[in-house]
């Protein structure tokens, strides 16, 4: 899931951001341009964990069969 580039971007190099991993304190972010890699809050985007971590969550869900 790519995080929309007017809620956050990398910290390094100002790259678009995907989401690629969460647990139920952090979300781990990859940037598309520089490849670095790190954990943000699950409210990192200050939309209150619903744009990102819920749907994150739910599709993972969905794709376990759950």
């Amino acid at each position: 899931m790519h995080v929309d580039p007017k809620d956050g971007t990398c910290r390094s190099c100002n790259g678009e951001l995907a989401i690629v991993d969460a647990d139920d304190v952090t979300m781990t972010v990859v940037c598309d341009e520089c490849g670095d890699t790190y954990d943000v809050e699950t409210d990192a985007f200050g939309d209150g964990c619903v744009t990102y971590y819920i749907p994150f969550m739910a599709a993972r869900l969905e794709e376990d069969g759950d």
